[in-house]
């Protein structure tokens, strides 16, 4: 499973691939953007089945590169897991909205993360 994890903290990016390794999930290749705009020019060189997406970011955020992912026929069936500092539930609601399958809140654990993919993966 190829995943891309979008953030515009190169730490976050990281610290999300390694815990993805630490998960159980038979993963491929994990690519990295910094915002919304990276992701999108990111997706057209390569596929992937899953991404993980911060909701802010410089550029483009993760609500707008959420909604921008879901009208292109070819990758709005990819599912998204906002991972997110946001303490407004107005905006976590706003990305459910939008099509993600779900959301973490920073910080994080290994087992809040697999807990998550489990049942969007298997």
């Amino acid at each position: 499973m190829d995943v891309l994890v979008v953030d515009d903290s190169a730490a976050i990016r990281k610290i999300l691939k390694r815990v993805l390794q630490q998960t159980e999930i038979p993963l491929g290749q994990v690519y990295e953007a910094g915002d919304g705009v990276e992701a999108l020019a990111g997706l057209k060189l390569q596929q992937v089945h899953l991404i993980l997406s911060d909701i802010n970011m410089p550029n483009m955020d993760g609500l707008q590169f959420l909604s921008e992912l879901k009208t292109n026929q070819e990758w709005k069936k990819i599912p998204v897991i906002m991972v997110t500092t946001e303490g407004s539930q107005a905006k976590v609601l706003e990305a459910v909205g939008l099509g993600a399958a779900g959301y973490i809140r920073k910080p994080f654990t290994a087992d809040q993360i697999k807990e998550k993919l489990a049942g969007i993966v298997w």
